[in-house]
């Protein structure tokens, strides 16, 4: 199974569409996207972890808030992200999460594209016989 793939949709901002077996492989192949368009993620080591937790109330919320989250720790930690895992768990109806990212720290050579949040523009989270499928649009 392919983990994301661009789509050519729009000029201004980034949308892609992220698959996973599970949540949490959904999860960490859309965070592999969203740093794709960051950074030359090939070449970015897996050398500093943070990690942080994250919350929705669906799992539509709960991805968008964890790529906002993950897209936020990165930029106070000053890295480029290309490793991730997730887990997740849904309590009560609430989806409640914790994510740890690897990377090392910016440099302008590995440095693409500034993506400024992920939008809640045409995203969708959809169960499928695969698995799971989230079409995200990246505000660059």
């Amino acid at each position: 199974m392919e983990k994301y793939r661009f789509l050519p949709d729009l000029t201004s901002d980034v949308m892609f569409e992220a698959f996973g077996k599970d949540e949490s492989e959904l999860f960490e192949n859309a965070a592999e996207a969203v740093f794709a368009v960051v950074a030359k993620i090939d070449k970015i080591e897996p050398k500093q972890e943070i990690e942080f937790d994250f919350s929705g109330e669906d799992l539509k919320h709960a991805l968008l808030n964890f790529l906002n989250n993950l897209l936020a720790e990165a930029e106070i930690a000053e890295l480029f992200l290309s490793k991730f895992k997730v887990k997740l768990e849904k309590t009560r109806g609430i989806y409640k999460g914790n994510a740890t990212a690897w990377g090392e720290p910016v440099t302008p050579e590995k440095g693409e594209t500034v993506v400024k949040a992920v939008t809640l523009y045409k995203f969708s989270v959809e169960k499928t016989k695969e698995g799971f499928k989230a079409v995200v649009v990246c505000d660059i």
